[in-house]
């Protein structure tokens, strides 16, 4: 795979000398890269395995490292290599970050600024790139594996990742200071009810509540700002629905986690440099509606798609689940207003009104709080609509009362005391609840019952 001659690594100048060890050691990758790639063979390397072409370049590397033994240290030499296989077949500084579990985002502002999110918390990462070219040309490497575009005619790109995580990059003209590059990292692992009741980001109360909402075919939305957790939510969801079911799943960029076995998996594509070859929310919906499907579940609803979907939800496709960006159950109501209007038929407000108090049953708020905690704040029923409004109760609540020591949201759950009107529904699908389940009270993360009874509203709920 490679070539005999590998006296092409050549011996260090006395410049080098008087560069720090890690200046040297960035010169030293970037020439052993350099000469690496113009000693391999690429009809080889295009049909080798990727383990087997990683062994091969480590055994190049390897090679080319034995002519400056003297400037490296095994610990050096490992990372070298291990920098320059990420750079040659993945995503070279990046690399290591998208293996950090702890890591949910990465968020690139130029070559030399790169901050990481962990567990809520921006820190900044000491990840550089080489350059402004080097970090395009990463991008670039990631979009064209989707079949995405990145350049001056085209300067921004949303893309995604061999494990679903989201990519979003805007380029100069567009970005001033330098490419600015956010990866949403998407886990491998699927965030289970069990882990959210955990992490409390809400009760057992709640939690039960969705689950026999979803099992018994009520049409969900889930409202919240950017990182709140909707997708989370969805996800979480969705593993109540029967594996019996058939399932058409709709996204911008694929990133759910669905565990049924009969899943028509569909994904929106934008228009190419031309203006040409887009297909919209709203086309897949429209045909998704033609395969048969039991429920339809939407990943993000921002367009004139939620015209279709809130028809689909009326007319046999009861059950599915969607999100929208908003800031409390309530806002996501007008939102859907505001996105139906946006379908272009000219709709008369009391009909779009009529229609979102048909079709949505349940709205569930995420958000993210200070310390960076994600919770449920609130879930609320729909129950009615007239001419002017659309009628949403509280069930579920949490407010925040303070931060502790550590900057954390301190705050408490509550049932408010309102008897969802969907109990009657619940009951008739086999999936009867306890009026007892929405007493008004105080809830605790751990599910224990009051032993004081039940406990005043919060502020300003009745």
């Amino acid at each position: 795979m490679f070539s005999s001659d590998s006296s092409t690594a050549s011996s260090s100048d006395a410049s080098g000398k008087r560069e720090s060890r890690e200046n040297r050691f960035q010169r030293l990758k970037q020439e052993i890269h350099k000469h690496l790639v113009s000693a391999m063979d690429l009809s080889c390397a295009t049909a080798l395995e990727d383990c087997e072409l990683r062994r091969e370049l480590r055994r190049g590397i390897e090679d080319l490292c034995r002519f400056r033994a003297d400037l490296l240290s095994e610990v050096e030499r490992e990372r070298l290599i291990n920098e320059i296989i990420d750079e040659a077949l993945g995503l070279g500084p990046i690399e290591p970050l998208l293996r950090d579990p702890t890591i949910s985002d990465i968020l690139i502002n130029g070559p030399s600024t790169v901050y990481v999110e962990r567990r809520g918390r921006l820190e900044h990462s000491n990840v550089t790139f080489h350059d402004e070219q080097h970090l395009v040309e990463i991008v670039q490497r990631i979009a064209s594996r989707v079949g995405r575009r990145l350049d001056e005619a085209s300067p921004m790109v949303d893309a995604r990742l061999a494990d679903g995580s989201r990519v979003n990059a805007i380029i100069r003209p567009l970005a001033l200071d330098g490419a600015l590059v956010s990866i949403r990292r998407f886990g491998s692992k699927r965030l289970s009810a069990a882990d959210a009741l955990s992490h409390q980001s809400l009760t057992r109360e709640m939690m039960e509540f969705l689950a026999v909402c979803v099992r018994a075919r009520l049409n969900v939305v889930v409202a919240g700002g950017t990182g709140a957790g909707k997708s989370t939510m969805l996800n979480m969801l969705s593993a109540f629905i029967s594996p019996d079911e058939r399932i058409a799943t709709i996204e911008d960029a694929a990133e759910l986690q669905l565990q049924q076995p009969h899943v028509a998996r569909m994904e929106t594509r934008p228009s190419n440099v031309e203006g040409e070859g887009a297909v919209s929310a709203r086309d897949l919906v429209r045909n998704a509606l033609r395969m048969r499907p039991d429920r339809i579940i939407i990943g993000e609803c921002r367009g004139e798609e939620a015209f279709d979907m809130l028809q689909a939800m009326t007319t046999g496709h009861d059950g599915s689940l969607t999100t929208i960006h908003a800031n409390s159950t309530r806002h996501a109501v007008r939102r859907l207003e505001m996105l139906v209007g946006m379908a272009g038929y000219d709709l008369p407000a009391w009909f779009i009104r009529e229609l979102i108090g048909s079709a949505v049953h349940i709205v569930i708020h995420c958000v993210r709080l200070p310390g960076g905690q994600r919770k449920v704040r609130a879930i609320s029923e729909v129950t009615g609509f007239d001419e002017n409004t659309i009628q949403v109760q509280d069930l579920f609540l949490y407010e925040q009362t303070g931060l502790t020591a550590d900057r954390r949201s301190d705050g408490q759950f509550w049932a408010t005391g309102n008897r969802p009107r969907c109990l009657s529904a619940l009951e008739t699908a086999g999936y009867p609840l306890e009026d007892s389940l929405f007493e008004r009270r105080a809830l605790s993360v751990s599910s224990r019952p009051s032993a004081d009874g039940p406990a005043p509203a919060p502020r300003g709920k009745a």
